[in-house]
């Protein structure tokens, strides 16, 4: 199993959010390449994003914080938000590469929208023309 890197995981957000903040394209073609490369990048960053859980798990479990916290008898709720400010860097990881998988899912989606529309312009068009 291979880990990405923390910070090869931050310069492939940059990439994918650069990408994802481009204007979509409403040309049929144009569409189709695009959520080809929309899917990639859905299966890229869930993959990213089990990663970065794994290095979240790895910071939390390695935290000092979290360790003399737990031994201390520090009541959870408190415990967790130690933890969690500790590991700011992982969590950042976590909710950036959430939103990138949730924001070219929904991309996709509006791309189907953007061909069905398209196909159904087509067909209206055809049958005028035929007429």
């Amino acid at each position: 199993m291979i880990i990405t890197p923390i910070e090869e995981l931050e310069r492939e957000i940059d990439d994918i959010e650069a990408y994802l903040s481009e204007v979509p394209p409403d040309e049929p073609d144009l569409v189709i390449e695009r959520g080809n490369e929309l899917s990639v990048y859905i299966s890229r960053t869930g993959k990213m994003l089990a990663d970065a859980r794994y290095h979240q798990d790895k910071a939390i479990s390695e935290s000092i914080v979290y360790n003399l916290g737990k031994n201390a008898g520090c009541p959870a709720s408190m415990l967790k938000q130690l933890v969690e400010s500790t590991c700011r860097r992982e969590n950042y990881l976590v909710n950036s590469i959430e939103r990138l998988n949730k924001a070219a899912t929904h991309q996709l989606d509006w791309l189907r929208t953007v061909i069905s529309k398209a196909k159904e312009e087509m067909r209206y068009s055809n049958g005028i023309n035929q007429r």
